[in-house]
């Protein structure tokens, strides 16, 4: 076989990922087999496991390229940079708006995805837990970072204010996660089914507002 150059591995890796990610974007990633990838990728078995050994090496590749490629750091970083703690229900707005944005240019195939994710997490997690150790630290999900920076800023806010919050920090961040991994899920459904009972529902912009809001009032702030 003749020597290629490391740009032709990774091209040929990266033809292998995106073919996975539309698989994925498809059918849940519980029921994805190799020969689905194969026949996406338009490659011979043998191509495929040239620069794959199995499915599940695939897969993490999948999700680096994900998380890679929709980094929230500098978005987050910049707003609690600019963020006054005097006036952070601002901030709260803003970091809500944010999320909105990020679910909109995302796009519901990339949505789907990570549903499918988190449905391998709840029905298969020890298979789940092995791809998540191949991911180093600067590959985790962008959503996980801007937990850690929204939890260290509602207790900077709670100290410097002197805030009596109707809940705790971690109750209040956990709210957070839920309702976003609610109101993505209604967006997907919203997306792709255009079903009447939840037509013109789940709009990000108003959700993430109503999420503010609701975030403010628990940390003993007024709207």
């Amino acid at each position: 076989m003749p020597k290629v150059s490391e740009e032709y591995i990774a091209n040929k890796r990266k033809e292998i990922v995106d073919a996975a990610f539309r698989v994925c974007a498809r059918k849940p990633i519980n029921s994805v087999e190799m020969k689905d990838i194969i026949e996406e990728a338009n490659f011979s078995h043998g191509v495929i496991y040239r620069y794959y050994k199995d499915l599940d090496e695939v897969l993490t590749d999948l999700v680096i390229t994900i998380n890679e490629n929709n980094k929230i750091d500098d978005r987050l970083d910049e707003i609690i940079k600019k963020a006054s703690l005097d006036k952070w229900e601002k901030t709260i707005y803003d970091i809500c708006q944010m999320q909105a944005d990020y679910m909109k240019e995302v796009g519901t195939d990339l949505l789907k995805v990570s549903i499918y994710c988190d449905m391998m997490a709840m029905t298969d997690p020890e298979r789940a837990m092995r791809i998540a150790r191949n991911l180093g630290k600067e590959e985790q999900s962008p959503l996980l970072y801007a937990t850690v920076a929204t939890e260290k800023f509602l207790n900077d806010v709670i100290k410097h204010n002197k805030l009596k919050p109707k809940s705790s920090v971690d109750e209040i961040i956990q709210f957070m996660i839920v309702t976003y991994h609610g109101v993505q899920t209604g967006f997907v459904l919203t997306g792709c089914f255009q079903a009447p009972h939840i037509e013109g529902k789940y709009k990000p912009d108003s959700m993430f507002k109503e999420l503010a809001k609701s975030v403010i009032l628990m940390m003993g702030g007024e709207v």
